[in-house]
């Protein structure tokens, strides 16, 4: 396996059933992250990708919630840098940048430029992300590159398409994992998982365990892989 995928679902639902404010379950959540990531490591897995926030959830998440989980997020990843580095961890943020609060962005910046030069494993964070919203972005720079004469619109291929992508510097998703008993998508990473393997978990984010991954990994690899022959 080159690239495992999650959606990180059930972080509010974790912190509801232990009596605590929903949003206090993002906090537990990025301990989770760390146990990932480390599984990656173990398996010499290269690619990570994390549904960490939606497009979705900016309508659906109160304001204060949204700025403490930027805020978490970005401040953890900070205060783990050396760590990350001395792992070979390279961490990207992929998304609507636009839709970052502009108190984190100099800080996404400034870990995706200090661990840049990292190889054992890259993990996207995918926040303000939705698939959806990634092909019309694609599909309009790829539009404005025709329009500019950059581009002929018969030449427009798969290979074109994927080289405008957010994601593109990283392989389609081999196993999708996720969490908090929900079996569906929610517009994650909708052009690239065209092949990948689905894996769904009854716990919610927080609770996951090396044993839900080994689990899953065993699942992956008893799986047949076609591509449509």
């Amino acid at each position: 396996m080159t690239h495992l995928a999650c959606i990180m679902d059930g972080n509010r639902r974790w912190a509801t059933q232990q009596g605590l404010l929903s949003f206090l379950g993002h906090r537990k959540g990025l301990d989770a992250v760390k146990l990932v990531i480390d599984f990656c490591l173990s398996k010499k897995i290269s690619y990570l990708s994390l549904y960490t926030y939606s497009t979705e959830n900016l309508k659906n998440r109160s304001p204060h919630e949204q700025h403490y989980l930027f805020e978490v997020l970005a401040h953890e990843a900070a205060r783990e840098l050396e760590e990350f580095k001395r792992k070979n961890v390279r961490m990207k943020f992929v998304g609507d940048r636009t839709l970052f609060p502009a108190t984190v962005q100099p800080l996404c910046e400034r870990i995706e430029q200090e661990t840049a030069d990292c190889s054992a494993l890259q993990v996207n964070f995918l926040l303000c992300y939705g698939g959806r919203q990634e092909i019309v972005d694609t599909t309009k720079r790829i539009a404005q590159q025709v329009a500019e004469g950059r581009i002929n619109a018969e030449n427009i291929t798969l290979e074109v398409f994927e080289n405008n992508l957010w994601t593109t510097d990283t392989p389609p998703p081999d196993l999708i994992i996720r969490t908090g008993a929900q079996h569906r998508l929610s517009n994650f990473l909708l052009y690239q998982c065209a092949y990948s393997e689905l894996y769904f978990l009854d716990c919610m984010w927080p609770d996951i365990s090396m044993h839900d991954l080994e689990r899953a990994r065993t699942y992956y690899d008893t799986c047949r892989k076609m591509f449509g022959k």
